[in-house]
């Protein structure tokens, strides 16, 4: 894991490197919300759909506690978030107000 916000997400030298579409599993830990959405574990066909669904559908102590994991590269919630910010992050972002930004 980061321990300075400005690095590039461990596991990654740069985040050009990063491969979106590579299969992902997404971990929750015992802080994940109690509303029905939430999972402990769920696999995503890709990176991209997981970091989405981890920003954009979780709880904000759901995305704190929940941990990525890509070719064997974990990632926690603010690397999660570079890599949704990153202009290498490929799909379509939600519009509006971003109520789950740190």
């Amino acid at each position: 894991m980061i321990q300075d916000q400005d690095e590039t997400p461990a596991g990654i030298e740069r985040m050009s490197d990063f491969n979106y579409s590579d299969p992902a599993e997404l971990y929750g830990g015992s802080n994940w919300s109690k509303r029905p959405a939430a999972v402990t574990y769920r696999r995503f066909d890709t990176a991209a759909e997981a970091i989405r669904y981890a920003v954009e559908e979780l709880s904000d102590s759901g995305r704190r506690a929940c941990v990525l994991e890509v070719d064997e590269n974990r990632f926690n919630h603010i690397e999660i978030r570079k890599l949704y910010d990153s202009g290498d992050y490929p799909l379509s972002r939600r519009t509006g107000k971003d109520e789950n930004a740190p």
